[in-house]
């Protein structure tokens, strides 16, 4: 694996999708370091809802996960997405994408000096590519920030599904797009630290994928226990609390002068078959 800010060397990815609701781990999915995060993302997706008959409403993805196919595939699904920011890298000292306006009326780009680059061609992995008039850009003052094209020639590449990575982007800044991202930093960011400090997901402890994949399914199986006994708990704290508040109740309109530690007493001995 060889990724900006990791450490080099030989590694197994574990894909994981954790519920939004209950931070119940409902997918994971080894590969080799060398895949990409958002190569298996969609296949696992269906593989999911096939497999536990789920009908997601919406996901979180962080930046990784931020290409043209997902997004593609996210709207094609109908789902809500939401995708973190990755700042675009450019070259130091030139014109940034953004400084070229797409016009979708003519299909073309518009540069910063109002000249329209004409689409050209598209590649084999679904890129348009618009370029520009050389012998416009031979007298342009901003040629030297521009291009460092020998025949000063300016491209600019649009991918056939670019309008449904905008409409992806554009949930991020919106509230439900925050808290949805939010949440996905209570979940997913979470079960990954538990996994690592509690779990011995820091290290693959065998080698090859069926093993490693024996590796993180046992741990997801740990931390799904843990979940569910908590959430089992909040539920039976939740009825108990109801059961209180209505005692209390019964208590303020049986025995208003009542001592209430003894009125407490009587209202509990009262309901204590409904309680049981």
């Amino acid at each position: 694996m060889v990724r900006d800010g990791k450490p080099t060397g030989f590694f197994y990815l574990d894909h994981r999708t954790v519920d939004g609701k209950h931070a119940i781990i409902t997918d994971t999915h080894v590969t080799p370091a060398s895949v990409h995060d958002s190569v298996p993302y969609l296949a696992r997706l269906d593989h999911q809802c096939q497999r536990f008959g789920l009908d997601p409403v919406g996901v979180g993805l962080d930046a990784g996960y931020f290409t043209a196919a997902i997004c593609h595939g996210l709207e094609e699904r109908g789902l809500y997405g939401v995708i973190g920011y990755r700042r675009p890298s450019k070259l130091k000292g030139y014109l940034p994408k953004r400084a070229f306006t797409y016009d979708a009326a003519t299909n073309t780009y518009q540069c910063p000096e109002g000249q329209s680059l004409i689409y050209a061609t598209t590649d084999r992995h679904g890129y348009r590519h618009y370029r520009s008039d050389p012998e416009i850009c031979r007298g342009c003052p901003r040629l030297a920030t521009c291009t460092r094209n020998a025949k000063q020639t300016k491209t600019v590449t649009r991918h056939v599904w670019q309008d449904d990575k905008d409409r992806v982007d554009a949930r991020r800044l919106t509230e439900p797009g925050k808290k949805l991202y939010q949440r996905r930093k209570e979940t997913v960011e979470r079960s990954f630290a538990d996994a690592k400090q509690l779990h011995g997901h820091r290290y693959a402890r065998m080698r090859g994928l069926a093993r490693v994949k024996e590796q993180c399914l046992l741990a997801a199986a740990c931390q799904n226990l843990k979940k569910i006994a908590q959430a089992r708990w909040r539920r039976l704290f939740g009825t108990f609390l109801r059961h209180l508040r209505a005692d209390r109740a019964l208590q303020r309109a049986l025995y208003p002068t009542m001592s209430r530690g003894r009125a407490m007493r009587v209202v509990s001995q009262a309901t204590s078959v409904r309680l049981l």
